[in-house]
């Protein structure tokens, strides 16, 4: 029979085992959230995304601590990107072809292949194109936008120089659209959402930028707007990419399959009526890239190509053809 004091030790050498193993636990290593700086349009579609990321904890489950901003327009993103002060936002493929081609380093994925419009209102004598000869014309974004771009080109392809034959004002797309409905501007090429309210308000579409795609060579939708970042950033931090792109997916998942989702949404879409409200939904679900990243990238190059031929240089800068190494290509495993 064990004595006191054989008691004593026992207790001891369990209270020494239990410190050991305290101390053990709190000095080990807590793996730490990557970090992201992504930036967004407060006025864009990805908001919602974000929003989506946000609501159903889909950031913290892969490991990523998302730092937003939003900006006011799509110049300031491009901005911020290439000035370091975000690591990821949402721009056009066409910018990115653009800067690739001028030496920039930066990388594309694909986010989405809805696309905007030239609008006119319901019952203005402007019939095509050519009638915006002489008219105003209010261009969301800058004068380097893809959707400004290609219908450019389209209207070059027509024999129509719209730079020179037409008065065009740039601006943020809320300003632009504010511009249309209040008079101030003949016709109005904007983003896609931005058109959808414009047609619940008695507008129409003059050209759908989707139709110019097709003049200029596109067999498929091509998603215009996408994920862009710097290769440096992505050399270093691939599984942070990937992970986030897996993030994004999920949530974009969630808004292609639950109604519930968007009636969560109400607050930020903002929809002016019913009809606009399931307008910006059937949009946004269709315009969610479904097809390979190869066939992408055969369809960009093939619109690249005619872009290139029909603007030349001053258009999508020195390169003739579409640099194959602008797109991102994620592992499969995501590390």
């Amino acid at each position: 029979m064990q004595g006191c004091g054989g008691h004593r030790v026992h207790r001891r050498a369990c209270l020494l085992c239990l410190a050991a193993f305290l101390l053990l636990v709190t000095a080990a290593p807590v793996s730490a959230a990557d970090t992201l700086r992504v930036g967004f349009q407060s006025t864009g579609t990805f908001a919602w995304v974000l929003d989506v990321i946000r609501r159903h904890g889909l950031a913290k489950r892969a490991g990523l601590d998302l730092q937003v901003t939003a900006f006011a327009s799509p110049e300031a993103g491009k901005l911020a990107l290439n000035s370091g002060s975000v690591d990821v936002a949402i721009s056009d493929w066409l910018w990115v072809a653009r800067e690739r081609a001028l030496g920039g380093k930066l990388l594309f994925y694909p986010y989405s292949s809805a696309v905007g419009a030239v609008m006119v209102k319901a019952g203005s004598p402007i019939k095509n194109i050519s009638d915006l000869r002489g008219r105003v014309l209010a261009v969301a974004g800058g004068p380097l936008d893809k959707s400004w771009l290609i219908v450019r080109a389209t209207a070059l392809r027509r024999g129509i120089d719209l730079r020179r034959e037409s008065t065009l004002q740039y601006g943020a797309p809320p300003l632009t659209f504010q511009k249309m409905e209040q008079g101030e501007a003949d016709a109005n090429l904007n983003f896609w959402n931005f058109c959808a309210r414009l047609e619940a308000s008695g507008f129409r579409r003059l050209l759908d930028v989707r139709d110019a795609e097709r003049e200029l060579g596109a067999a498929e939708p091509i998603a215009m707007i996408g994920y862009v970042f710097s290769e440096a950033f992505a050399a270093g931090h691939r599984g942070t990419i990937d992970h986030f792109l897996e993030t994004a997916k999920a949530a974009a998942d969630i808004l292609a399959t639950s109604d519930a989702e968007w009636d969560a949404l109400r607050p930020l879409i903002k929809a002016e009526d019913e009809s606009t409200f399931t307008a910006l939904r059937d949009r946004t679900r269709a315009g969610m890239p479904k097809r390979s990243l190869d066939s992408e990238i055969a369809d960009a190059g093939k619109l690249f190509k005619a872009l290139a031929e029909i603007g030349g240089p001053e258009l999508v800068g020195p390169s003739r053809e579409l640099d194959p190494n602008l797109y991102y290509h994620p592992s499969v495993s995501g590390e």
